[in-house]
């Protein structure tokens, strides 16, 4: 479908002189050029819910006068990205890469620990923390005691995102115990501090964090190599050669023997294979050298 063929369908509440083919056109390709987020036709009105609101209190009267705010407002044009993110997640998604992190990763970060290394750890597009904390407490395990004395060795976590309202979710740490309830129970107990209906991130678990504004498009500031990269269902916004520039990215910035886990529905492709084994289902390792 082109994008005059999707505004010849009805918008419902939307007056042509408000919002039309040419604003949607010029959003779609802000979009890509700052975020490489991929908007077809399709999500025309996507778009116009997502941005209605920002186009109100800027004052423009229009898209199009709001679309030529963002071209020169780099302030706004952040907020208009942030907007358009997808920040769906939950707790333990995709448990099979828990399983895995606890089961294969984890044992071999302990022992380089105990040899006196250190475990760097990033999760890309940690929208609003629900992955990167499953991961911490996995990492930590069941048994605090022992989590404790993991807590005080050399580990750094990093959770990044382009959406600054999500990071701000995130670092506040607390969630509904309802949403809590795909965690297991004993890193649950372990990790977690209960406050009526809400729980909060044990602070010995926060403080392992630092969070990051960061476009995945943009420069990477990290100087030093990650053990284990989560970036899941972050690149299904993407179009293919971007996906395979960011796999490529990430391969680089993986130690050897580093873990890449991606999205349900991502592979990797293109430059990236001649570094990546996959070990496991969206589970992938950079070769030894």
């Amino acid at each position: 479908m082109s994008v005059h063929a999707a505004f010849d369908v009805s918008l419902p509440g939307v007056s042509p002189g408000v919002y039309d083919a040419a604003d949607f056109q010029a959003v779609s390709e802000i979009a890509h050029r700052e975020a490489g987020i991929v908007l077809p036709p399709g999500k025309a009105m996507l778009v116009y819910s997502r941005l209605a609101p920002l186009v109100r209190d800027s004052g423009c009267q229009t898209f199009g006068a709001y679309v030529l705010r963002i071209r020169e407002d780099a302030a706004e044009r952040t907020k208009a990205i942030c907007a358009l993110t997808t920040n769906h997640t939950f707790f333990y998604r995709e448990a099979h890469h828990f399983e895995h992190f606890a089961q294969v990763v984890r044992p071999h970060l302990i022992e380089q620990l105990d040899r006196g290394g250190k475990v760097r750890i990033w999760s890309a597009g940690c929208s609003s923390g629900e992955e990167i904390w499953s991961l911490v407490m996995t990492l930590l395990g069941p048994d605090r005691s022992e989590g404790l004395k993991l807590a005080r060795r050399d580990i750094r976590i990093l959770a990044s995102d382009i959406a600054t309202h999500a990071i701000t979710k995130a670092q506040a740490a607390r969630y509904r115990q309802e949403d809590l309830k795909p965690v297991p129970e004993a890193l649950r107990r372990a990790w977690t501090v209960p406050d009526g209906q809400d729980a909060t991130i044990a602070p010995e678990a926060q403080a392992l964090l630092r969070f990051r504004h960061l476009n995945l498009l943009g420069d990477w500031p990290m100087a030093g190599a990650f053990d284990v990269i989560f970036c899941r269902n972050v690149m299904i916004y993407f179009d293919n050669p971007t996906k395979e520039r960011l796999v490529a990215r990430f391969a680089e910035k993986l130690a050897r023997g580093g873990h890449l886990y991606i999205g349900h529905s991502e592979r990797v492709t293109g430059p990236a294979l001649e570094e990546l084994a996959n070990m496991g289902p969206t589970i992938y390792s950079r070769r030894a050298a």
